[in-house]
């Protein structure tokens, strides 16, 4: 540990799941930053129609991930979301490893953080409308989803070599993340097909230790895919 975290806080505790591609996009950030050895992992079962009360008292959005910061047992902090979390650890132990300082490149990988992110939140409501009963399902909802995806891929194709020539930053690595839950979740989309720079890209994104080291996995009933 760092002097300053000995100075601050003992303690760091994420609230974790392997099936979440938020808690992964923190986890490959504390690689990248060093510190994946001290952070202690809370598995935390969350659902969009089930609050975890407990995880509550420490994100009101009942939402992983969630970094408690603690000293000498008594919490003093609490960080949401993965953006954030994010961000923290970055300044706290290995600046400008993930966030760039400078003006221009900050706003570059924020705005690609912001549509890695996006991208997530639609793949995760749209897992949501599949797993309803079959007739409760609404194709409008489905077909909106998919064409904001597939735009979504096409804008990532269309500036992808602006992000294999900047260093290594929180902007690919949402894009990263949001990639892979879509192997993940959504595999009979083929969005590599038609995607061919995209695709090159994500296999060195996944070449990465850090992303490599926290692959995405189930370790739940699979009828409780919607659970994260």
């Amino acid at each position: 540990m760092t002097t300053q975290m000995g100075k601050q806080w003992d303690d760091l505790l994420l609230h974790w799941s392997p099936r979440s591609p938020f808690v992964r996009k923190v986890m490959i950030a504390a690689r990248e930053t060093g510190v994946a050895d001290v952070i202690r992992l809370q598995r935390t079962v969350v659902a969009m129609s089930a609050p975890n009360q407990l995880l509550m008292e420490h994100n009101p959005l009942s939402k992983l991930p969630t970094l408690v910061v603690s000293k000498a047992g008594q919490v003093v902090k609490t960080i949401f979301d993965s953006s954030v979390i994010c961000e923290w650890l970055d300044y706290q132990f290995k600046p400008e490893a993930l966030v760039p300082s400078e003006r221009d490149d900050r706003l570059h990988a924020r705005k690609f953080e912001a549509l890695g992110d996006g991208i997530l939140d639609l793949l995760l409501i749209w897992l949501e409308e599949r797993l309803r009963p079959e007739d409760q399902r609404s194709a409008v909802h489905i077909a909106a989803y998919q064409t904001k995806f597939r735009s979504a891929l096409r804008y990532v194709e269309t500036n992808v070599g602006s992000l294999g020539l900047r260093k290594f930053d929180v902007g690919q690595l949402a894009i990263g993340c949001a990639l892979s839950y879509a192997d993940f979740r959504f595999p009979f989309e083929d969005w590599r097909s038609g995607h061919c720079h995209l695709s090159d890209w994500h296999q060195s994104f996944s070449a990465r230790q850090s992303v490599l080291d926290t692959p995405v996995s189930d370790d739940l009933d699979p009828q409780l895919v919607s659970i994260l």
